[in-house]
């Protein structure tokens, strides 16, 4: 399972993941589910997956070799965000199939979900989440977050908190809260926790940061939130 959460506030876009994944009680193993790609100056993106991670490694890949390639589409050559979340919701159906099409044993489950955000340009930002269909949808304006994986023990925090006007420190507090929640209340959502802050209009990398379960600030957040 894995938790990831997008943020966008007037000022920021702020990303996160877990990083555990799971095949099985036996098989526990970490991989990081954030990645990014950008032209500084131009433009900038985060992905954010969820599933089965085979068919994220490909998405991944094929993004990368989009870009290496100058295929015509890629990153690197879209026009808006909605259009870079059409290429990623139509790599993601073909890596799918490939792996439908491989895999016949009973159960398999080929599926994945990703939350694609950025900016180009002087455009809005705009965070998307893309569905395993392929389709995608953007945030509402009245809860200016998505979420993907393990979401229900996250988001009532999320919903009490995020609002389009949240200081960047504030919004990051949250999504560190949120996802503690999640991680204590779900074995299969684990750390370290990624977080990346995207300054709106910047058009630079965000500001990244990890979060190990042994980390000081972390382990101060998990008790004073325990205290309230």
């Amino acid at each position: 399972m894995t938790y990831c959460i997008a943020i966008k506030t007037n000022t920021h876009l702020v990303f996160a993941s877990d990083s555990r994944t799971n095949a099985g009680p036996d098989h526990v193993s970490t991989y990081s589910k954030m990645f990014s790609w950008g032209i500084p100056g131009e433009r900038q993106f985060v992905l954010l997956s969820a599933g089965n991670l085979a068919t994220t490694q490909d998405v991944v890949q094929q993004i990368n070799r989009d870009i290496r390639e100058s295929e015509a589409t890629n990153l690197h050559t879209v026009k808006y965000l909605s259009d870079a979340a059409d290429y990623v919701g139509r790599v993601s159906q073909m890596m799918q199939n490939k792996h439908n099409n491989s895999q016949m044993g009973a159960g398999f489950n080929a599926e994945a979900t990703f939350i694609i955000g950025g900016q180009i340009g002087m455009d809005p930002p705009e965070i998307f989440m893309v569905y395993s269909q392929g389709n995608h949808i953007t945030c509402p304006g009245m809860t200016p977050f998505l979420q993907i994986g393990e979401i229900k023990y996250g988001k009532p925090l999320l919903d009490r908190v995020i609002v389009e006007d949240t200081p960047e420190d504030d919004a990051i507090r949250a999504t560190m809260v949120s996802m503690d929640s999640t991680m204590r209340s779900n074995v299969t959502v684990g750390p370290p926790i990624e977080i990346v802050s995207y300054q709106t209009n910047s058009l630079v990398p965000g500001q990244y940061r990890i979060f190990r379960n042994s980390d000081p600030y972390l382990r101060l957040l998990r008790r004073r939130w325990g205290e309230t």
